[in-house]
């Protein structure tokens, strides 16, 4: 079982996130925005982000991959040392819930690392739980980045010199499940090589991050043959 289709057109998905600015949003997506504050503030209460007090503002990520959610990137900003983040996940259509995923508080880190803390993977398993179906691979692998607190984007979606970068390849495993490598190339100060494992529904198991000089890639051996790689197509 794959967790995601192949013909899903992940080339098209991994170009299409990015960032937007609260006035570039739509005004559904900001009205949707303004109902769903209430439950925003009361799950960040509960990780102690005091919502209700300072000035928050908000960008919106775009993630094509998981499209029945608004994906928005709140900051409070108190001057150097005293910055808090988290992201807030508010289903589309009702169906689901509010949910936050903490990345800083006052300027220390909630879940450390939270790219590979199961506290956030977790959080992700439970908004990709209330997608209808898994949609584009290697734009959720990129969303799950962004979620844990990472600006991602693909080498040849930079500038720089990125010789170390991979391209970004899906392992189909013969018992089930898949494994996605990319690398991000806007991570500073250097590039940073990601390994992200599913099992056979789509569930996240495991996420690992090291920077790209130390990523080599390796044949896959005979004894494992029942291993697929797909290297990414190209545009």
């Amino acid at each position: 079982m794959m967790p995601f289709p192949l013909d899903s057109g992940p080339q098209g998905s991994a170009r299409a996130i990015a960032f937007r600015s609260a006035d570039q949003m739509t005004q559904e997506d900001r009205d949707l925005e303004a109902g769903a504050e209430p439950s925003i503030a009361e799950e960040a209460g509960f990780a102690d982000l005091d919502f209700k007090e300072g000035s928050w503002s908000y960008r919106q990520l775009v993630c094509p991959a998981l499209p029945h959610h608004l994906f928005l990137r709140f900051t409070r900003n108190g001057g150097a040392g005293d910055v808090s983040v988290f992201f807030a996940s508010i289903p589309r259509g009702g169906q689901g819930r509010v949910r936050i995923v903490p990345l800083q508080r006052r300027g220390y880190s909630l879940f450390s690392p939270a790219p590979v803390n199961a506290l956030t993977i977790a959080a992700f398993n439970r908004i990709r739980a209330e997608e209808p179906q898994a949609t584009g691979w290697l734009g959720t692998a990129l969303c799950y980045a962004a979620l844990a607190g990472e600006n991602p984007a693909l080498p040849d979606e930079v500038s720089g010199d990125f010789s170390a970068a991979s391209s970004a390849v899906l392992e189909i495993l013969s018992g089930g499940g898949a494994i996605v490598r990319f690398t991000d190339g806007a991570a500073l100060p250097r590039p940073m090589a990601w390994t992200l494992t599913f099992d056979g529904k789509g569930k996240l198991l495991k996420a690992a991050q090291v920077p790209a000089s130390q990523y080599q890639e390796k044949k896959i051996p005979p004894a494992r043959a029942g291993l697929q790689g797909r290297p990414i197509p190209a545009p």
